[in-house]
């Protein structure tokens, strides 16, 4: 019946509500600490290729920080572009700034974890920041993140920023990457039990104590699985570290990706990997996700139309017609409620079922590119393993 399967959407965007709603109370916003206790030396830790665009402004904005001990240093992992005579000049200006070369990528490593992991040698902090090279930070962020990770008691810690986004491509699917995050991690539960499926971390910024990312085994112990992040965090739940994700959107933001390329690029080489390969589930989630999000507005339009054309819809009732604008309403308000915590323009919420759409899509294209062994990211083939 199309009562029953509209109720189950409706019971699935309401379990999606009550998770958002959680997290809204529950994860911790920086910005509202009490500055470190103590002072603990800081390693900012950058890899970065290829990033003319955006190298410049989160160096600086990075060597503007207030907290009072700290060293970065940026690895130049064999950037083909204007990189290195950015990070060059700047070294000039600031003794702070130490810009290392990559070497050659070994055998059975992915590039982003082989430049972490040289940074992470090449570090004398007691804490160490990794941090993307298309991130900006405020002056504050580095003293809020310290202070929450000492007040946390966690050995790693890491952040939900603030995504921008210009183009078209950005808009519909960037900010599904962070409404997934915030809508099904349930933290509550998360940061209460160590259980390792539902460790989360983003690899755009994590803050580990030196003893824990050496317990972890640093990046050599997630060297080739494609989302880095997750795994060191299921790893870190593993040993019994304790871990924390917090909402940085106030004090740090990133663009992702600065055209339609690389929004393709990028998603397609991490989304099939993020949800474990297991196909039969990854094909599942995405279908489920267009059904629960675009049928009900599909519905609409259909029994719309057939009252415009004068067409019978017998299978539309009174009551599948309560659910339908319940599911939708209930969609909006859920959508709405994820965009405004996580500072995206409100308006966007207006074609959720196209970004639904779209990123779906994605997911298939990136079950194909990495099951044929074509998904790449800056020149780089990306070997699954």
């Amino acid at each position: 019946m199309l009562t029953d399967h509209l109720e189950g959407i409706v019971y699935f965007v309401t379990l999606l509500l009550l998770i958002a709603t959680s997290n809204l109370l529950v994860l911790r916003r920086l910005g509202k600490q009490q500055p470190p206790k103590g002072i603990y030396r800081v390693s900012i830790l950058v890899p970065a290729r290829d990033e003319q665009d955006n190298i410049e402004s989160c160096i600086r904005s990075l060597l503007a920080q207030d907290y009072p001990d700290y060293q970065i240093v940026v690895l130049d992992d064999h950037s083909t572009d204007r990189t290195r005579p950015i990070l060059d000049e700047i070294a000039r200006e600031h003794s702070q700034l130490t810009v290392l070369s990559g070497q050659t990528l070994p055998s059975g490593w992915l590039g982003k974890h082989w430049a972490c992991q040289q940074l992470g040698e090449a570090s004398d902090g007691d804490l160490l920041l990794f941090t993307d090279a298309d991130t900006r930070h405020k002056p504050q962020a580095l003293s809020q993140a310290v202070s929450a990770l000492q007040q946390e008691k966690a050995g790693m810690l890491s952040a939900l920023v603030h995504q921008e986004v210009s183009s078209w491509t950005e808009k519909l699917a960037v900010p599904v990457m962070s409404w997934s995050i915030f809508s099904v991690f349930p933290f509550l539960i998360a940061h209460s039990v160590r259980l390792p499926l539902l460790a989360l971390a983003n690899g755009q910024y994590i803050l580990f104590t030196r003893q824990a990312y050496q317990q972890i085994g640093g990046h050599a112990a997630v060297r080739a699985d494609p989302v880095d992040d997750i795994a060191l965090a299921r790893r870190a739940a593993r040993l019994g570290i304790r871990w924390r994700m917090v909402d940085a959107t106030p004090q740090v933001s990133c663009r992702m990706y600065r055209h339609r390329r690389q929004v393709l690029e990028g998603f397609t080489k991490n989304l099939y990997a993020t949800f474990g390969r297991i196909i039969p589930l990854y094909l599942f989630i995405w279908l489920w996700m267009a059904v629960a999000f675009v049928e009900p507005w599909a519905l609409i339009i259909w029994y719309s139309l057939g009252k415009i054309l004068k067409m019978p819809t017998p299978w539309i009732t009174q009551v599948s017609l309560q659910l339908i604008a319940a599911a939708i309403l209930l969609s909006f308000l859920q959508w709405g409620l994820v965009y405004w915590r996580l500072r995206f323009p409100i308006r966007l919420i207006l074609i959720y079922p196209l970004s639904v759409l779209f990123f779906a899509w994605l997911a298939f294209r990136s079950m194909i590119f990495n099951i044929t062994g074509k998904a790449t990211w800056k020149g780089r083939m990306i070997r699954n393993p």
